[in-house]
């Protein structure tokens, strides 16, 4: 029995042709970038338009929420900072939401987007669903390991930061 190897399944360069296979890999991360991007930005507007939510006290507000996890909390100190201000706290969350968001869905910096996702769902994880019992019950592990792949490579295809690199290496005559 004989063994060969095959040197057609992997494509090095997004631009080139190829099969099936290699458009799948080349638009393997859009729907997580579509999910993750839209799933923020309904976040970030649900917060700012939820009138209980920004406010210090009271039935689903952010301030009884901080309080009602800080015990349970795997950082504390991080909750009591955010008590020092609920409703900025909430405010800033929202629109790192809305920013991540839309950077996400555009390609727009989305390394940077993915990474301000990424660490809002780690200190959301740390924080409000850290006491989830069992562990995978609590969403934001999930939308944690979500972003990884996105930190990693960015949005190479159909984003702002793909036809900025485009022109920048027309400019350079192509070799950049």
């Amino acid at each position: 029995m004989t063994h060969s190897m095959r040197t057609d399944t992997h494509s090095p360069h997004f631009g080139e042709g190829g099969g099936w296979r290699d458009s799948a890999t080349r638009y393997a991360l859009l729907p997580l970038r579509i999910f993750l991007g839209v799933t923020f930005i309904y976040a970030g507007l649900d917060k700012l338009t939820d009138s209980a939510f920004m406010k210090d006290s009271g039935a689903g507000s952010i301030g009884d929420m901080m309080r009602a996890v800080r015990d349970s909390s795997a950082i504390p100190a991080l909750v009591d900072l955010s008590l020092k201000s609920p409703v900025g706290f909430g405010y800033a969350i929202a629109f790192g939401e809305l920013a991540v968001g839309i950077g996400t869905l555009l390609g727009l910096l989305a390394r940077l987007a993915a990474l301000g996702g990424a660490l809002i769902s780690l200190s959301l994880w740390l924080t409000v669903s850290w006491a989830s019992d069992p562990y995978y019950y609590g969403n934001d592990l999930a939308y944690l390991m979500a972003w990884t792949p996105l930190v990693l490579a960015g949005a190479p295809l159909l984003s702002v930061d793909a036809a900025l690199r485009s022109r920048r290496r027309q400019r350079s005559g192509g070799y950049r």
